[in-house]
């Protein structure tokens, strides 16, 4: 089995240059040409040619195909499906904003986490993605839409908790200055609440964004909504806020899609309100995205207003997450799930 080079850093590519006598300054030439896009060896044109073939006998580098590509006519935004090596596909979206170009990866084929009113946890977990896939997605975006990536968001398919370890090793790779140097506080890790792994977090002090997917204020909504809040709490996700925050010093944002019964009532409201208060936290109100498998809608617009009205009478920050995409499936997992059906991609 060939080893992937891609999901090295430069120092761990030196220790396995070094198994077969290649000096350490070649590990810098190849983490700078894979984070180029170079899908093989035989294109670093710096390195000998028996060089080439010796790393090629070693390692592979990862490179998808794009299944499907959609543009937005309403705003640009762009949706690719990436078909990977073993035939599985995952989403990406790459979103225009004054402030530069925002990139959202998927973390996962597939979801274990359940959430109700997600595309993305229809079928299930297929595997986690490797720290080279997730670069991929960034890299192959960038070079196929032509836009320079400045922001990275962790909120495609998958739970980024639920595959620490590569994802902890995608952003030291995607932040790396030989590589796409994009810095630690334009990344953005979105969260189910997984608490044993916010802790973990915590302890690492990165600088990037902690976003929670929160979606209700209570247990008994969110427990019917997203069945990781079962065994944890709505309680115990605000402690392990309080303690990133404490150990970061970064603010965390709340994410809380507005679905229409279920979670935007005025009491609902201010049990937010209080909650974004103990921690800190900025509130990211989403108009939910329906999704033909779930019975869930939107709030209406009157909801929304009242709703804002609430938190900010009680003291809580709150914006209104502009809507893109819309007319391109840009919802985590619906490109992926019609695709499925179509029999162009695995589940």
């Amino acid at each position: 089995m060939k080893t992937d080079i891609k999901s090295m850093l430069p120092e761990e590519i030196e220790a396995a240059l070094s198994e077969i006598g290649e000096p350490k300054f070649r590990a810098k030439q190849i983490f700078t040409w894979l984070s180029r896009g170079v899908r093989a060896f035989e294109e670093m044109s710096d390195l000998s040619k028996k060089l080439r073939t010796a790393l090629d006998e070693r390692f592979l580098i990862t490179s998808p195909q794009p299944i499907r590509k959609q543009v937005s006519e309403l705003d640009g935004t762009i949706k690719y499906l990436w078909e990977l090596a073993d035939g599985n596909a995952v989403e990406t979206v790459v979103m225009s904003y004054k402030h530069g170009n925002t990139v959202c990866i998927s973390t996962q084929v597939g979801c274990r986490q359940g959430c109700a009113f997600c595309a993305s946890t229809i079928g299930g977990l297929v595997r986690n993605l490797e720290p080279s896939e997730m670069l991929d997605e960034v890299l192959f975006s960038q070079i196929d839409s032509g836009h320079e990536i400045s922001n990275i968001v962790l909120m495609g398919i998958g739970e980024p908790l639920d595959n620490y370890d590569n994802v902890i090793q995608f952003i030291k790779l995607v932040n790396h200055p030989l590589g796409m140097n994009i810095g630690m506080r334009h990344i953005s890790l979105s969260t189910c609440g997984l608490t044993e792994k916010i802790d973990k977090l915590a302890e690492l002090n990165l600088q990037l964004t902690l976003s929670i997917s929160l979606h209700a204020p209570d247990d008994e909504t969110r427990s019917k909504l997203m069945p990781a809040n079962k065994g944890r709490g709505v309680a115990e996700l605000i402690s392990a806020c309080k303690r990133y925050f404490e150990r970061t010093g970064r603010r965390i944002s709340f994410e809380y899609a507005m679905i229409d019964g279920v979670n935007d009532t005025p009491e609902q409201a201010k049990k937010l309100a209080g909650l974004a208060k103990q921690c800190g936290a900025h509130i990211n109100l989403i108009p939910l995205n329906h999704v033909e498998e779930r019975a869930y809608g939107p709030t209406t617009a009157e909801n929304l207003k009242k709703f804002i009205s609430i938190l900010e009478d009680n003291g809580a920050n709150s914006t209104v997450r502009r809507k893109l995409g819309g007319d391109v499936e840009a919802s985590c997992g619906q490109l992926r799930r019609k695709a499925t059906k179509e029999g162009t991609s695995k589940i």
